[in-house]
């Protein structure tokens, strides 16, 4: 069996940084970096322009910035497996990382499995319709594109996400709805009361989501009243899920310690997980910031926190 000092699962910004930081320090890593189970690459990959990531002042895509991050570990030595990880054995060590193909022995093991956003399954909103065109699942990231200047736009949810990412979307659309299917937010107070007194954010309550509309872009949106029944088409500029995300965590089978929503908890200040030589990275372990750069710094981070426990261990000669 292979055996590894350092074996990174799942791909992105956090991987690849992880990666570029162990090869340097000639730590050999492998990269599982995904196939089926979600997109190699990571969110970015579903993602158009990227205008927010430092060292590219006229914007870079998605995908073209993931391939940037491929080919820097790659020059410094990294192997990258395309192949889904289907199980790891954390209980002995060293490590197992069973993949669909291969199997590896691991000393230290970096989980940048990433999250993925929740979408509703309603027509109009999915990959080959208007995602990425006009519907995406980040304010932040995708909020201040040409696309949705001086727009009417829709934000799908009704807790402190959906309120952040409505107020932060009041800087670039012309109004901004809050679509919540009950008729009292779930965000927390002080939120919940800048949403309602913003001038530019009105709350459509007691509402869903049914079909988002369009030509190449998204124009409209069919909201139901769900007291009534009443169905109406409204102009639309942008549809924003704010509805939650969820780590790629199944795999560890729960060998790894998680918070009440799935995510990996770390020690304050590093990468550690609950398991000695177990590392996490990105979104897996970030549900606040979840942007590429935090999760490059993170990935950074984790690369460091494995040399140094190799080091603790004997085990980096």
């Amino acid at each position: 069996m292979d055996k590894r000092k350092v074996v990174i699962i799942g791909s992105g910004p956090a991987s690849y940084t992880a990666a570029i930081y162990a090869a340097r320090a000639n730590l050999r890593p492998l990269i599982y970096e995904g196939f089926f189970s979600g997109t190699a690459g990571g969110q970015l990959m579903t993602t158009t322009d990227v205008e927010n990531f430092p060292g590219f002042p006229e914007g870079i895509t998605g995908p073209d910035l993931v391939e940037n991050f491929k080919k820097q570990a790659l020059r410094f030595g990294t192997e990258v497996l395309t192949e889904d990880v289907e199980k790891v054995e954390l209980k002995g060590h060293p490590f197992r990382v069973i993949g669909s193909k291969t199997e590896v022995s691991a000393e230290t093991v970096i989980v940048a499995t990433g999250a993925m956003a929740k979408r509703l399954d309603v027509p109009g909103a999915n990959e080959g319709e208007y995602w990425q065109k006009g519907v995406t699942a980040c304010a932040v990231c995708d909020g201040a594109m040409p696309i949705f200047r001086d727009k009417p736009l829709y934000v799908v949810g009704g807790g402190d996400t959906a309120v952040e990412e409505a107020m932060f979307l009041t800087k670039y659309g012309s109004r901004v709805y809050i679509v919540h299917r009950r008729d009292k937010l779930r965000a927390s107070k002080i939120m919940a009361e800048h949403a309602e007194k913003h001038p530019k954010i009105e709350i459509l309550w007691n509402h869903v989501l049914k079909e988002v509309k369009g030509d190449k872009v998204v124009s409209s949106v069919l909201l139901e009243d769900v007291k009534s029944g009443q169905v109406a088409e409204h102009p639309a500029g942008g549809v924003f899920f704010a509805i939650g995300h969820q780590p790629n965590t199944r795999f560890l089978g729960g060998q790894l310690e998680t918070d009440e929503q799935g995510y990996l908890v770390v020690r304050p200040n590093s990468s550690y997980t609950s398991v000695e030589g177990v590392f996490a990275a990105g979104d897996v372990q970030d549900k606040v910031y979840r942007q590429a750069i935090t999760a490059a710094g993170s990935g950074c981070k984790a690369a460091l926190d494995a040399e140094r426990w190799l080091t603790s261990k004997g085990l980096n000669d």
